[in-house]
């Protein structure tokens, strides 16, 4: 049998298509991203009004106020701000590289598969940010600040750094925006036939217990963000379940068609063949 380096060629090509344009889409998320970051960062200091109102509201009218402790601190704070803003606003684009790649190489009934969780991403993760900044971070934050008063003859005063202040805000919103993608998981597990509904019935005891203990370690040590996190999750759970018990009805008749039309097609094997 001759070996024709003509056919490598023509089998390479195809995964340098693909790679090249795999590269194009990375540098136009990029380029989106850096668009996106450069915008938020003439805008970081608004932006970081806006996260800090949580903290502002806690304190007593005219009072409270964030410190810096290094020179370079804030600066770095605004950094941080800017690229944690950018992605936000670039995601939408960045999801559109992606489904744009991807969507080529599936099937149209996959492509309806894959769509509804491409778009409940962001919603999910929205939903969940916004339990974090409008409910959460008021209540820990004024949580916090009942610690304050005198501890043996001296007085006990909250001063957050800039700094600090970012990074548990940030640890708010990325832990409950993240946690609200549980149902995503779940599905998407379920859809792909690695877990069955039946075993996420049974096992429903210990996801609770691992839900406990997820908003225990994602969420700062106090029992109202950790409560406040744990039970939308319980629901999102309960929820997942639900939403499987709907796609398994909706496969069971597409399975008696497919069971239906097998006889025919071999019936109609035999026939023309005899």
């Amino acid at each position: 049998m001759a070996f024709n380096i003509r056919d490598i060629d023509e089998t390479q090509a195809p995964l340098l298509d693909h790679l090249v344009e795999l590269r194009s889409r990375l540098m136009r998320s990029i380029f989106a991203l850096i668009i996106g970051f450069g915008v938020c960062f003439y805008f970081a200091d608004p932006i970081l009004g806006i996260l800090v109102q949580p903290l502002k509201d806690a304190f007593p009218e005219g009072e409270g106020q964030l410190i810096f402790t290094k020179l370079y601190e804030v600066f770095f704070v605004e950094l941080k701000v800017a690229l944690f803003a950018g992605f936000f606003v670039s995601f939408p684009i960045i999801a559109n590289q992606l489904w744009a790649f991807v969507a080529p190489g599936l099937y149209a009934k996959e492509k309806k598969a894959f769509l509804p969780f491409l778009i409940a991403t962001p919603i999910l993760f929205t939903a969940g940010a916004s339990l974090a900044y409008f409910v959460v971070m008021p209540v820990a934050f004024e949580w916090f600040l009942g610690f304050e008063g005198d501890a043996g003859g001296l007085e006990v005063n909250a001063l957050p750094s800039a700094g600090e202040y970012l990074s548990l805000v940030m640890q708010f919103i990325l832990a409950f925006g993240m946690s609200f993608l549980l149902p995503v998981l779940l599905l998407l597990l379920n859809r792909a036939g690695i877990v069955q509904r039946e075993q996420l019935v049974a096992a429903r005891r210990y996801v609770i217990v691992g839900i406990v203990a997820l908003a225990a370690i994602v969420t700062p040590p106090d029992p109202g963000s950790q409560l406040i996190l744990a039970v939308p999750l319980l629901l999102l759970f309960e929820g997942s379940l639900l939403l499987m018990r709907w796609q398994e009805r909706g496969r069971k008749p597409d399975e008696e068609e497919t069971s239906e039309d097998a006889p025919e097609t071999a019936s109609s094997k035999s026939e023309s063949s005899a």
